[in-house]
Formats: C-alpha cells, structure tokens, sequence
C-alpha cells in the first residue's frame, strides 16, 4: 500500500489475512479491473486482495503479537477459499466484494483465533460475531458515491459464480501500520489438512 491518506489512518493497527495468490487472486485481480474501467469518479480499492481475519490496535506490542498469533497458526489446517458471489456492503459502507463460501474451516479458523485472543488483553478492532460476519475481499471502496450510483453499480456488479474459483491458503499474513509505512510477515499454518 502507497497512499499516504490511507496509510495515515492505519497507522498503529495490525491485522491477520488471508492473501490468495493462486486462482482466487486470478479471479480478484480480473474482476477488480473490469469494475475499476466501468466506474466513473472518485473510487478506490485495495492493492491486493485478502480476506481479514482480524484487526488489532496495539501500536506498542507488534511483536507480542505476532508471537500469539504464529502461536495460533501452528495449530491451524490450511484454508480452502472459495469465492461464491460478486455483491457488495449496503450504505453507508458501499464495498463492492467478492463474497466466499461459508467453508466450514474458514468458520473454524475465524472462531479459534476468537477464542485464542479470549485470553489475552490485546485490543482488537471491527470484530463481530461469527453469524455476523461475512468473509469476502473487497473489490472497490464506493463510499464517494451518493446512494443513487451505489444503488445503480450494486445492481450491475451483484452476481453468483456459475463456476466458483478456489485454493488452498497454506499461510496467513502479519501485516502493521507503523510510521506511515506498511510492513508484513507471512505466518505458516502448521497443521495437515485433514
């Protein structure tokens, strides 16, 4: 990430992704594009996609972390990842995503990591419920637009997957906002899949 006004309201969080690189990210980079040449006016998007898992504010304890989290990993199977819609966040969000499947592994990575920060004093930021939250990779931030042209774009861009793409994601990332810069460490998964 480049974008010092993005950056700069980042600064001091940290968050645990999910970043695909096979077909999933083939898919993402695709159909961001096409979005990003049918949209007019002032939008913007991440650079890559990911899935978060979690978000954190502990400006002063990256490290300890980190250190819980490669801890939480190494007892984790590999995720598969599979996208099952185009759709989007309703007003005031107005985020266009790529919606996964509910996969049971997913489900089980996302209620773990809960339960492992339980115990913990670790501040965690936009965390919700399980029944709550929808796993997806955000495509294009549309909150610049009025209701209107969000309304007109949701409609255009909202669409099931005849043929879903999927991967295996064998490793999580670390990634900190820390003096206007963004740093990352990738974290192993470190149990066979079943």
């Amino acid at each position: 990430m480049t974008d010092p006004t993005l950056l700069a309201s980042l600064e001091g969080q940290q968050y645990l992704v999910l970043r695909p690189t096979g077909p999933v990210a083939e898919f993402y980079d695709n159909e961001q594009a096409s979005l990003r040449r049918h949209l007019v006016g002032p939008i913007s998007f991440p650079n890559t996609g990911h899935v978060t898992l979690r978000g954190f504010y502990e400006p002063t304890r990256v490290h300890a972390l980190r250190d819980q989290l490669q801890a939480w990993a190494a007892t984790q199977p590999p995720v598969n990842m599979r996208i099952e819609a185009v759709d989007g966040f309703p007003t005031p969000f107005q985020i266009l995503i790529a919606r996964l499947e509910r996969s049971l592994v997913l489900v089980d990575a996302y209620n773990s990591l809960s339960h492992a920060m339980d115990s913990t004093d670790f501040r965690r930021i936009g965390e919700l419920p399980i029944d709550e939250w929808i796993f997806h990779l955000s495509l294009i931030y549309c909150s610049t637009l009025s209701e209107e042209q969000w309304r007109a774009v949701l409609a255009r861009s909202r669409r099931n997957l005849a043929t879903p793409p999927s991967e295996l994601v064998t490793q999580a990332e670390f990634v900190w906002y820390e003096n206007g810069e963004e740093h990352s460490e990738t974290v192993p998964f470190g149990r066979p899949l079943n």
